[in-house]
C-alpha cells in the first residue's frame, strides 16, 4: 500500500510538471488569397518565438502553423502574423471572419516584406471600413515593453530609403492591428544566413518583435 502511495505521489508530481510546462499560447501565420507569397520568411516567426521564450521566459508553443484567414480555426490563436511581397485579396467572408476575430480579442501583426502595402491598405479597409491606419506615436506602449525604442521602429532593410513606420488600427480605443512599413521586421527574424543582416540589426528586430508579442498577449507593461 505504501509503495502505491509513493508511486501515486510521483505520478501527481509528474502530471503537475507537465501541466506547468504546457505552452500558454500558440501563434500562427496568416494564409490569404490573391497570389501574394504569404509563406515568405518561413523561419522568421518560429525564430522569434524561440528567442522570446529564451530571453523573456515566455511560454509560447514553438510550432507555428499557417491558418487561412477564412477558417474558424483563426480563433485558436491570440496572435496572427501576416507578411508577403505582393497581392492580397480578402473575400467578403474573409473580411467578416477577420473582423470577428479582431473584435473578439485577437491581434494581427502585418509586416510588409516590400510590395504588399497598397494591397494591405485596400483589403484591411474591407475589414474595418470605418477606421484608417494611423501612425502610432513613439510614446505608444508597444515601443516601451521590455525593450525601449524611443524613436520607434528599427530600420532592418533599405528599400525606398524612407523612414520605417509603425501603423495601427485602433478600434474603440484598442489596438487590434500593428503594421510595420519600410522596416522589414520579419526579415530581421529570419535565419542569419538568409539575408546576412548584422547581429545588431537582427537583435533590434527581435527585440521589437518581442515587444509586439508582449503587448498583444500580455497587455501594456507596467
Amino acid at each position: 500500500m505504501k509503495k502505491w502511495s509513493i508511486l501515486g505521489m510521483i505520478m501527481l508530481i509528474w502530471l503537475a510538471s507537465v501541466s506547468f510546462m504546457a505552452p500558454s499560447y500558440q501563434i500562427a501565420v496568416m494564409k490569404y488569397k490573391g497570389g501574394g507569397d504569404y509563406y515568405s520568411n518561413p523561419t522568421s516567426v518560429p525564430n522569434l518565438v524561440k528567442w522570446v521564450n529564451r530571453q523573456l521566459n515566455m511560454n509560447i508553443d514553438e510550432t507555428v502553423p499557417y491558418v487561412d484567414v477564412s477558417s474558424p480555426e483563426i480563433n485558436n490563436y491570440p496572435f496572427i502574423h501576416m507578411t508577403g511581397h505582393g497581392n492580397v485579396v480578402f473575400s467578403p467572408s474573409d473580411a467578416s471572419n477577420l473582423r470577428a476575430y479582431l473584435l473578439g480579442g485577437g491581434f494581427l501583426h502585418i509586416s510588409d516584406n516590400y510590395g504588399m502595402d497598397k494591397f494591405v491598405r485596400k483589403e484591411m479597409k474591407k475589414v474595418f471600413p470605418e477606421i484608417d491606419f494611423i501612425e502610432l506615436p513613439f510614446g505608444h506602449p508597444i515601443y516601451h515593453q521590455t525593450y525601449d525604442f524611443p524613436t520607434g521602429l528599427p530600420k532592418v532593410h533599405e528599400h525606398d530609403g524612407k523612414a520605417p513606420q509603425g501603423l495601427g488600427l485602433v478600434y474603440e480605443g484598442r489596438l487590434v492591428c500593428f503594421y510595420d512599413v519600410e522596416c522589414d521586421l520579419g526579415d530581421g527574424w529570419e535565419d542569419p544566413e538568409v539575408h546576412r543582416d548584422s547581429e545588431e540589426a537582427r537583435t533590434k528586430a527581435l527585440k521589437m518583435g518581442a515587444n509586439i508579442l508582449q503587448f498583444a498577449l500580455m497587455g501594456e507593461a507596467k
